[in-house]
């Protein structure tokens, strides 16, 4: 097998590993502490990925309204998309969370339009119905009494992290910083404010550290080393777009560790729901890249 489909496959296992990851920390800290450490920990891991490939000193050769912007970045992502992300997965199963999360390119595509000027077209919005339709699925469980059951605060919160996540990106479309570099620097403008919730709503000393183990995974494996693995791929693929078609394995993938280790018992109308919403996303990807 080739050497990008590897690290593509990779990539998929370990982000597919984030779910879990995130349930089982949340049991042994707040959300505010795991957004703490997780981001002190991918700051540290990809400033000594930087170090590695000899590409420190492109940290300090931005003009200053770009580190401005990369101000504003690190505040969208990590603190306020992580921040809601984890308390979203401590109010709902983490097989209800992590298939919403995953609707957050239907989201690009609608705030594409008054944020970019784009229009809509009948793919972009039948894409958009069958996603949603996938979620719905998910989060009542396919019957009217499963809305009874409904978290709204953990729904408003999943469904909220995609608006946050699609802002972020259409936020840093223009800047031509290294990937890399713009990842430490949002890790870094971060810590402040992550700090800062952490003294001021919770603490800083977590009571049992067996939560900091999960807490570094979740930095380098969720929101930094995968990062550089995934763009990686990418870079060394004739066929990107084959290399990315991978990431829609990544829920499926994690429905069996949510399953296995977290004891979930996966209910048949969460996978349907999730088909339906890769679904929709391919078929949003199928008619973007044209024929």
């Amino acid at each position: 097998m080739k050497k990008e489909y590897l690290l593509g496959l990779l990539t998929v296992l370990l982000w597919s590993t984030s779910a879990t990851a995130f349930k089982l920390t949340l049991g042994y800290m707040d959300p505010v502490q795991l957004l703490f450490y997780a981001t002190l920990a991918s700051t540290v891991v990809v400033w000594a990925i930087l170090a590695v490939q000899g590409k420190t000193m492109l940290i300090f050769s931005l003009k200053p309204r770009e580190y401005r912007i990369f101000l504003g970045l690190g505040f969208l992502n990590p603190f306020v998309y992580y921040l809601m992300l984890f308390k979203a997965y401590a109010h709902l199963p983490a097989q209800v969370a992590q298939p919403i999360n995953y609707t957050w390119p239907v989201m690009l595509s609608l705030l594409s339009v008054p944020l970019l000027g784009q229009r809509l077209t009948r793919i972009d919005l039948t894409a958009t119905l069958v996603c949603y339709s996938g979620v719905v699925l998910v989060s009542t469980k396919g019957s009217l009494a499963g809305f009874r059951s409904l978290d709204p605060i953990g729904i408003i919160l999943a469904v909220s992290c995609t608006v946050i996540w699609a802002l972020y990106w259409i936020c840093s479309i223009r800047i031509k910083a290294e990937p890399i570099v713009g990842l430490f620097l949002c890790f870094v403008f971060s810590l402040p404010f992550t700090a800062a919730s952490c003294i001021l709503f919770s603490q800083l000393w977590v009571p049992d550290v067996m939560g900091l183990p999960g807490a570094a995974w979740v930095g380098c494996f969720e929101m930094g080393i995968t990062f550089v693995t995934w763009l990686t791929a990418l870079k060394l693929s004739d066929n990107a777009g084959r290399v990315a078609n991978l990431i829609f394995l990544t829920p499926f993938v994690s429905l069996v560790f949510i399953h296995f280790l977290l004891g979930e018992t996966i209910y048949v109308t969460t996978f349907a729901g999730l088909v339906l919403i890769v679904s929709g996303l391919l078929m949003q990807k199928i008619m973007a890249a044209g024929p």
